[in-house]
C-alpha cells in the first residue's frame, strides 16, 4: 500500500440553517467505540453491512466500503450507483472516494458501467501510485482489475430521463445546475429519496474497535447535469476527509459549493480547534452561507462528522437532511432536523 500525503463566529445568519444532532453522550473520558454513521435515512441499510464488520473487531476501511456498498447496489436509489438518475445526455456516471486512518486514499470520477465505483476507488488507492483515476482512464483500470460491465441506466431512470428531455432548457450561465434542477422537478417530480433535491450522496464515517477512523462517498452526482460534471464527493478534502488524530467529515448536497468552501476539510481542522463535531459542521454551512449572501433559500448542504471520542454531529442549509447512527446501543437511529425554511 502506498502512503500518501496529509492533506494539508457564526453569525445572525444562523436562522438560515439547522442543527441535526447533539454530540453523542458518553461517559467522561470514554470513547464510543465502534461505531458507524452515514448520511440520509437509506444510510440504516448500508450501516447494518458496515456493523457486521465493525461488531466483529473489523476495520473501518473495510466497513465504511461494505456499507455504501449497500446504496450503490439499491435500484431504488436514483441518487447512487446503480438505477442513479442519469445525465443530459442520458449516461449514468459514478464518482466516489474513500479515506484511511493513515491519510491513504482513493478516488474514481465520471466513472460509467461499473456497479461499486467505491471499491474501485479502494484499489486506486491500494494498487497504484495515484488518488484519483477519471473517464475512460477509470474503467480501464476497473477491468483490468476484474470488474464487470454493466448497464446502469435502469428503465425507471431512463423514463425519468425521457420526461425531463420534453421540457429541459439549456443557457450557459453560472447557475445552469440550478436551472436543470428546477427543470428535472418540474418534468419528473416522483419522490425521490432523501429531499427534494436528488443530490443525496451517501457519505459513510466509521471507528473501530482499533481505535483507527475511515470514510467513503460515493454518489451518481446531480440528475441530469453536464455530462462530464464532478461535485464534490470524490475530492478528497470536499466531500470526504479523515485525519486519524481528530475525526472525519463528510458531505452531501450541491458539490459546487463543498468544493468551493474545501468543506470536509474544514470541518475537521475545525474540531482539531476544539469545536464539537455539530459546531464545526454549522460552522462549515455558515460560510457558505455568508459567501453566497442570503442566497441559500434553494441551496442544499449538509455536513456530518465523527471525531476521535465517537461523538457524532451534523449541520444543513435546509430542513430535511437526516444520517443514520449505528453503535453499541443503537443499530438503526435516524437523526432528523427542523428549519425555518
Amino acid at each position: 500500500m502506498y502512503n500518501r500525503r496529509k492533506f494539508i463566529q457564526t453569525t445572525a445568519l444562523s436562522a438560515a440553517a439547522v442543527a441535526l444532532s447533539k454530540a453523542c453522550t458518553t461517559k467522561s473520558g470514554s470513547v464510543n467505540q465502534p461505531i458507524v454513521i452515514s448520511t440520509w435515512d437509506f444510510g440504516v441499510a448500508a450501516n447494518a453491512d458496515a456493523w457486521k464488520v465493525l461488531s466483529t473487531n473489523g476495520k473501518a476501511l473495510d466497513a465504511v466500503e461494505n456499507g455504501v456498498k449497500v446504496a450503490e447496489a439499491d435500484v431504488k436509489n436514483q441518487s447512487v450507483g446503480y438505477g442513479g438518475l442519469p445525465d443530459r445526455d442520458g449516461i449514468v456516471t459514478l464518482d466516489a472516494c474513500i479515506m484511511d486512518h493513515l491519510s491513504n486514499c482513493g478516488a474514481v470520477l465520471a466513472l460509467e458501467q461499473i456497479k461499486h465505483p467505491i471499491s474501485v476507488a479502494r484499489l486506486v488507492m491500494e494498487k497504484t501510485p495515484h488518488v484519483m483515476l477519471a473517464g475512460d482512464g477509470a474503467l480501464q483500470f476497473a477491468l483490468e482489475q476484474g470488474f464487470k460491465k454493466e448497464n446502469l441506466l435502469t428503465e425507471s431512470s431512463k423514463k425519468a430521463w425521457e420526461k425531463w428531455l420534453k421540457t429541459a432548457k439549456y443557457s450557459p450561465t453560472s447557475n445552469i445546475e440550478n436551472k436543470l434542477y428546477d427543470n428535472a422537478l418540474k418534468a419528473a417530480p416522483e419522490k425521490l429519496p432523501g429531499n427534494q433535491y436528488n443530490h443525496d450522496t451517501i457519505g459513510m464515517l466509521a471507528l473501530d474497535s482499533h481505535g483507527n477512523l475511515a470514510g467513503a462517498c460515493t454518489t451518481s452526482g446531480m440528475a441530469y447535469k453536464l455530462h462530464g460534471r464532478i461535485g464534490d464527493s470524490p475530492i478528497i478534502g470536499a466531500g470526504l476527509y479523515i485525519d486519524n488524530e481528530v475525526g472525519g467529515a463528510t458531505a452531501t448536497g450541491v458539490g459546487e459549493e463543498v468544493v468551493r468552501n474545501v468543506g470536509s476539510f474544514l470541518v475537521v481542522e475545525l474540531m482539531r480547534q476544539g469545536y464539537s463535531p455539530e459546531e464545526a459542521c454549522k460552522e462549515a454551512v455558515m460560510r457558505i452561507i455568508k459567501k453566497k449572501k442570503n442566497s441559500t433559500k434553494d441551496l442544499q448542504v449538509g455536513f456530518l462528522a465523527l471525531n476521535k471520542n465517537g461523538e457524532y454531529g451534523a449541520y444543513a442549509i435546509q430542513k430535511g437532511f437526516s444520517f443514520a447512527v449505528c453503535d453499541n446501543q443503537k443499530q438503526d437511529l435516524i437523526v432528523k432536523g427542523k428549519s425555518h425554511y
